[in-house]
């Protein structure tokens, strides 16, 4: 009888923000990315992996479900994950999976964990509906959470922030977590979700980081501003969600913001080599997947634009590289998604999704990382701030198209103009791709139902939030807890024992 392998070991390495068209094949050349680059020598490395929707709490919910947002219902940063969507942390735990989370993962909601048997870390966003936007007032700035421009007029330099204070705190916990698995105290395979903030605006870098781009190459923008009435109808709805005119950006405010930027990428492979090198010396590296993705990117003022929230590459291109056990390395130019994570992992780690692909949005990247598959046309979606109804989106082979009821289509061919500079919706020649991916799309989604469902949850979530702020307050929020009773040396322990287990390697 032929015994079962062993189940390999999963680190899910997510940073926040990160522009996928600064990873066409690893990091980018100018990029101070050590750790990254190794990382991409011995990994299948996705050129042209997109979210499933431009903004964090959307992105990680489809990230982690396999499922868009019009599934899980999380439209922006303030609509509630429901407990009943399984996450890829539910599948491995039910394979019997140990699975923690050091680190964000903008989970709204009372559920904190959606199947982390672990949390260590708490979130760095709220968990409430606070955050809920109004399609019922386009326009409507909030100017206590809405993206304004201060983060780029404010660009430079600080050795700590509200973001380093927090990425330092994820990668201690989840350092000292890989210790503990190290010592090999629990026979379940493990898998690890580590999530930093970074590169995530505000664009603050520290010292030793920001030092190394004082000669960048790529601190200028590819495509200058486009001026505001030269806009696309949802850029000008951006550029307004952003107060653009109460801040005057200067070109040197433009390539300060883009040096922190890159110098925060530093910053994070600076961690994640850290990470890797416990798992290395922890003898966990041969018998563990790693996976490297972002949930979004980040426009970095190209074409006047900052952030995310649209469908240009900048914001909607993701780095998706993925080292395992028999998967080949090399890249694969044929368009995926972070969709695509959930059942990847699925079959790399055996496990068995028929019951829920009815409902999922991905597909295992193995075949087309092996040469024995594609991928279909990717979909994406945003329906949140910035935005008066839902956007959607299709990118099949060279071409995507952006439909939205308010807007004319966009339509581009990325192989022929990379930078996205021509509109081809009107061009005659393109008539038949329009029409076969209009039709594909409008099979897809129902435009007009989609933004009643998104109208009818804001409304919801108004009430609902305007009435728990009033009287004692329950916050959702993550608290962990840390029993310090059960750590170092204590009163119910054998010394001798615990020496010994805690040691790892043993005997050396």
């Amino acid at each position: 009888m032929t015994a079962t392998p062993a189940r390999p070991n999963i680190l899910i390495l997510m940073v926040d923000q990160l522009n996928g068209t600064l990873f066409p094949d690893g990091p980018a050349d100018f990029l101070h990315a050590p750790n990254l680059k190794a990382l991409a020598a011995r990994s299948a490395r996705f050129a042209n992996s997109y979210t499933a929707s431009p903004l964090c709490a959307p992105a990680r919910a489809s990230f982690m479900s396999g499922q868009l947002p019009r599934r899980t219902r999380v439209y922006d940063n303030a609509a509630e994950f429901t407990s009943d969507i399984p996450t890829y942390a539910h599948h491995l735990r039910r394979a019997g999976y140990h699975t923690a989370l050091s680190g964000k993962m903008h989970f709204v909601g009372p559920d904190q964990l959606h199947g982390f048997e672990e949390r260590l870390t708490t979130d760095i966003y709220p968990a409430d509906f606070g955050w809920t936007p109004d399609y019922t007032k386009p326009g409507e700035r909030i100017d206590w959470w809405y993206h304004n421009l201060g983060s780029v007029t404010g660009a430079g330099v600080a050795e700590i922030t509200n973001q380093l204070e927090y990425d330092d705190e994820v990668a201690y916990h989840a350092a000292r977590k890989l210790y503990d698995l190290s010592r090999r105290q629990d026979e379940r395979p493990w898998c690890l979700t580590v999530s930093f903030t970074h590169p995530h605006d505000p664009y603050v870098a520290r010292r030793r980081f920001w030092d190394l781009y004082e000669d960048c190459p790529a601190l200028d923008p590819v495509v200058p501003p486009i001026p505001f009435a030269r806009q696309d109808p949802h850029s000008q709805r951006l550029m307004l969600a952003s107060d653009h005119d109460k801040s005057v950006v200067t070109p040197e405010d433009v390539r300060r913001s883009r040096r922190a930027y890159f110098a925060n990428i530093s910053y994070v492979d600076e961690k994640i080599g850290e990470l890797l090198d416990v798992l290395e010396r922890g003898r966990m590296a041969q018998d563990t997947i790693v996976v490297f993705v972002s949930d979004h990117g980040d426009m970095l003022g190209e074409r006047g634009l900052w952030f995310k929230m649209n469908f240009f590459e900048g914001s909607a291109r993701v780095p998706l590289m993925i080292s395992a056990p028999g998967l080949p390395a090399g890249r694969i130019d044929m368009p995926a998604s972070t969709l695509d994570v959930l059942p990847t992992l699925a079959d790399l780690a055996s496990l068995d999704l028929s019951g829920v692909m009815p409902w999922t949005d991905g597909e295992s990247l193995v075949p087309l990382a092996r040469g024995t598959g594609g991928r279909g046309p990717v979909p994406m979606e945003y329906a949140a701030e910035g935005s008066y109804a839902p956007l959607v989106a299709l990118r099949e082979g060279p071409w995507k198209l952006v439909l939205c009821e308010l807007d004319p289509p966009v339509l581009t061919n990325l192989d022929e103009d990379p930078h996205e500079r021509v509109n081809r919706a009107a061009d005659p020649a393109c008539a038949p791709v329009l029409v076969r991916m209009t039709e594909a799309m409008n099979a897809r989604w129902d435009l007009s139902r989609f933004d009643a469902e998104v109208r009818a949850s804001q409304a919801r979530r108004h009430v609902v939030y305007e009435a728990l702020r009033n009287g004692a307050y329950y916050p959702w929020d993550f608290q962990p807890l840390q029993k310090a009773s059960e750590r170092y040396m204590r009163n119910h322990m054998d010394l001798n024992i615990l020496e010994d287990s805690q040691r790892y390697p043993r005997g050396e």
